[in-house]
């Protein structure tokens, strides 16, 4: 362990309360059987998470990699916040390191709020101009933090005005038997529908019977009250 890795960590153990940690495990649903079961949480919020990736931009990828194997949940997030940083700011040779050292180390990436934190502006600013595949290839995966990773990647081909890889991944997860997924999928289908409606529009008439309750609550989220309560009752 380096001097700085061990700094941070000195830090993280300082800077935590029990009492948030204490809400941040039933928040991240760390009980026996639930999603984030045994994640372990130091007690730090967000914002100080991000002071702290920010004082410690410098760590190497070894450090990171440590840092990426912690069972504290806040480790795993603080890195995943200096890899997004060590991304926006590399060049093309360094950004394909971090976009290939994070898809190994992906298995890191295991609760939503690591997911979507870092997904987007790592793997799908990568992949804006590249083949798609690998995504769909994790979207048919057993593991739900991949199946998360492949449609919340997604997020950054919405913003530049790019639909289809969301589109198809949302298909394929359609019959998808996770909350997080049925979530997350809606989420994406909601935030085409800001981009172009009709795009949306025209897959959940293809879709909306067959999909998920709260996929489709949340995907028609922003609709009129009126065009809600029809897709809720089938009567598109």
């Amino acid at each position: 362990m380096t001097n700085r890795l061990n700094e941070l960590r000195i830090k993280i153990k300082t800077l935590g309360s029990s009492k948030v940690a204490k809400t941040m495990q039933w928040f991240f649903k760390t009980g026996k059987g639930e999603y984030g079961e045994g994640d372990v949480f130091a007690g730090l919020k967000v914002p100080t998470q991000r002071k702290l990736a920010k004082e410690f931009k410098d760590l190497s990828l070894n450090d990171l990699k440590v840092l990426l194997s912690s069972p504290v949940h806040e480790e795993r997030l603080i890195a995943l916040f200096i890899l997004v940083s060590k991304y926006e700011k590399g060049d093309e040779k360094e950004k394909e390191i971090i976009f290939l050292f994070y898809l190994k180390n992906k298995k890191s990436a295991n609760n939503w709020d690591l997911v979507d934190l870092s997904a987007p502006k790592i793997v799908g600013k990568h992949l804006l101009h590249e083949d798609k595949s690998i995504l769909l290839k994790l979207s048919e995966s057993k593991n739900l933090w991949e199946r998360r990773i492949a449609i919340l990647s997604t997020y950054e081909f919405i913003r530049n005005g790019k639909f289809d890889t969301t589109l198809k991944i949302a298909g394929k997860l359609l019959n998808d038997k996770h909350d997080l997924i049925h979530k997350a999928v809606g989420w994406m289908l909601r935030e085409v529908g800001k981009r172009n409606l009709a795009v949306e529009e025209k897959f959940l008439k293809n879709n909306y019977k067959k999909m998920p309750r709260t996929m489709l609550r949340y995907a028609i989220e922003k609709f009129p009250e009126a065009k809600r309560k029809k897709y809720l009752q089938g009567k598109i």
